[in-house]
């Protein structure tokens, strides 16, 4: 904007008449008008919610719920929806303080990346809060007593006092004689009481979320696309049990974690792919191999949505507390719903663990595009020969199933084999 002796200049008049012009016209009742009408557009502006940016691969999901009514004064940055993807859940915040005057979008409906959701009309939170719409539901519940009142005082003027009712004529031979047969009749009314007919054959029907969509249409591709095979070993894993017994007590005092058989499972995956390093590989293109120096283990989590699979990542850099430590980390994000994109993108190597479910035997299924996946299961004690004597061990089945189109049986056989001598005797794996 000009200033007053700038504008003075330019006209070739005196500065004095100038801010006498100014300042009549900023008493004008048409610049009060419009300064007045700018005031309030810039105090009460509406502002769109639109959907954010979710990650390269998704551009689209599903609102599940809003968290906010209509009316609502929600806060800078708080959470207003919720949108459910093939991956994760994001959550929609508000980018200004104000009040909630629209929600543009139906619960349920898919929604892209950009969509508009709810529009907030900014501002400071409004005085006395809900408390009216309180007042306003609780009135009608006050004023429906007197009425239940009333509707009930003239039944009790209906009922014939005892001098208008008629005396009960003596019951008849006959009809003592009729009232036998009845109570034989009803008798087999009661076998029908337990028929099938009156037990629930009710049935319900529930849509499939994206997650478990995606799982779903995964683990097909797996099944359609990998030359799967599956091998099996089984572990004693006595001293692995009597390690975790002698250092999980100053383990958990340290770290507060509890250690448990995934930190020496992974570690033990680690070293053995140095001897076979096409179990941490991949293919590409249908064409290409691709082998890496790093392994990202991906660990099997089972949610309430559906198994969603975090990344320790550089596993093989890491201690086994070190793993133990990321895997609870991750297993607690997973579980309150926080993962993120990047604690699931990539991820060279499976492992999961039914196990903890009471799992005794089964074959994994390969997440795509790995080439295996170790399986691990419960621990019973069983018998066993050790050194021509038949004793008791606490044993594990372990199932790896692989891709034959890079990885050879024999290969699969030894890394196995490998896992096994490294388990059974966890001090090699400081000779490795």
């Amino acid at each position: 904007m000009l200033s007053i002796a700038r504008i003075a200049t330019l006209s070739k008049r005196p500065i004095a008449s100038v801010v006498s012009k100014s300042l009549a016209l900023q008493s004008s009742p048409a610049y009060n008008a419009v300064r007045s009408e700018l005031a309030f557009q810039k105090r009460f502006a509406s502002v769109t919610v639109k959907v954010p940016d979710m990650a390269e691969s998704i551009t689209e999901g599903t609102l599940t719920a809003y968290t906010k009514a209509v009316g609502d004064f929600v806060k800078q940055d708080e959470t207003i929806a919720t949108i459910e993807t093939d991956k994760i859940d994001v959550e929609v915040n508000a980018p200004v303080s104000g009040t909630i005057t629209d929600l543009l979008v139906e619960v349920e409906e898919t929604v892209e990346v950009g969509q508009e959701l709810a529009k907030i009309e900014e501002g400071d939170a409004p005085e006395g809060g809900a408390a009216p719409k309180k007042e306003e539901s609780s009135a009608p519940e006050k004023d429906e007593a007197p009425k239940k009142e009333e509707s009930s005082a003239p039944k009790k003027e209906e009922a014939p006092t005892p001098k208008d009712a008629a005396p009960a004529a003596p019951a008849s031979p006959a009809s003592k004689k009729d009232s036998a047969p009845a109570k034989k009749e009803s008798a087999p009314a009661k076998k029908e009481s337990s028929s099938f007919t009156n037990f629930s054959r009710s049935e319900e029907r529930v849509k499939m979320n994206r997650m478990r969509l995606r799982i779903a249409e995964r683990l097909k591709e797996s099944q359609n696309t990998a030359a799967s095979l599956t091998t099996f070993n089984e572990v004693d894993m006595s001293n692995l049990m009597e390690m975790r017994k002698l250092y999980k007590d100053e383990f958990l005092e340290k770290t507060g974690i509890k250690l448990g058989f995934m930190g020496a499972f992974s570690k033990a995956c680690t070293l053995a792919m140095r001897d076979v390093p096409s179990v941490n590989a991949a293919i590409e293109n249908n064409d290409t191999m691709v082998f890496r120096d790093y392994t990202d283990i991906s660990i099997a989590v089972a949610t309430p949505k559906g198994l969603v699979t975090p990344i320790v990542r550089n596993a093989e850099s890491l201690s086994i507390l070190d793993i133990e430590q990321e895997i609870s980390n991750l297993g607690k994000k997973a579980r309150d719903g926080k993962l993120t994109l990047e604690d699931m993108a990539g991820g060279t190597f499976t492992i999961s663990n039914g196990g903890v479910f009471g799992s005794l035997y089964g074959t994994p299924i390969i997440n795509l595009p790995q080439t295996a996946v170790l399986g691990l299961h419960g621990v019973k004690e069983r018998p066993v020969t050790v050194k021509g004597q038949v004793v008791s061990r606490p044993m594990m089945y372990l199932a790896l199933t692989y891709d034959h189109r890079i990885l050879d049986g024999r290969e699969a056989v030894i890394f196995l084999r490998t896992v096994k001598e490294l388990i059974e005797d966890p001090r090699k794996m400081l000779l490795m």
